[in-house]
């Protein structure tokens, strides 16, 4: 039986994801989330074999939790769910140390094919990213780098926090750390993306998918 973990901050996403799984032999969901921290926590209650993540999230997006996850709960499978089928979010995947990348237009065939095949001890990524993987190995050689690759993990936790509408305070709060390194992070983060205003900020942040783009 594989053991999955759900998270995803939409309810109706998870539900439909659930009913899905339920339909699928030899999986079993064992516990929702509805962020990356959350998530961590359930993770470490639940023990899953398996974790199927969102990547925009708000408080902490899949990328940081895929990466914490690793060294909080190191026999969970991540398979990362994305709208974003580019080129910069798989590399950012495969460095959090993710076993799958999908898509959510995916059928639901795929998705199995996917669960199945990461839980067997393989790698998944969705044909509309795979092609990526030659032009990625090629980049890694030569040094090339994404604007989002240029920041480090602690940089895009703190644009994403900053995206949401977080203070400075805020952010020094919840990632506990001081209000000074917050500011020296965003002064880092201006200087790496060449953009120099908070909006300009927030606008990369929702392009490249850390946070989702307001609701209309």
């Amino acid at each position: 039986m594989i053991r999955v973990l759900l998270v995803d901050d939409h309810l109706l996403v998870r539900a439909g994801l659930k009913v899905l799984l339920q339909q699928m032999s030899g999986v079993e969901v064992v516990g929702e989330a509805a962020d990356g921290l959350d998530g961590l926590k359930v993770a470490q209650a639940t023990q899953p074999d398996l974790v199927l993540m969102d990547i925009a999230m708000p408080g902490m997006n899949g990328l940081t939790a895929a990466a914490r996850l690793r060294g909080e709960v190191p026999r969970a499978r991540v398979i990362l769910l994305s709208m974003y089928g580019t080129e910069a979010h798989l590399h950012l995947a495969l460095e959090s140390g993710v076993q799958g990348y999908l898509l959510k237009g995916a059928e639901p065939e795929e998705l199995e094919r996917a669960i199945k095949t990461v839980a067997e001890g393989g790698t998944y990524l969705t044909p509309a990213v795979a092609k990526f993987t030659a032009d990625l190995l090629r980049q890694h050689a030569s040094g090339q780098k994404s604007r989002l690759d240029r920041l480090s993990s602690r940089q895009r936790e703190v644009l994403q926090l900053m995206a949401e509408g977080h203070s400075t305070k805020g952010i020094a709060d919840r990632l506990a750390i001081s209000v000074k390194t917050v500011e020296t992070h965003r002064a880092q983060l201006m200087a790496r993306l060449d953009l120099y205003d908070v909006a300009s900020l927030v606008r990369f942040a929702m392009e490249s998918g850390l946070v989702p783009p307001p609701a209309c």
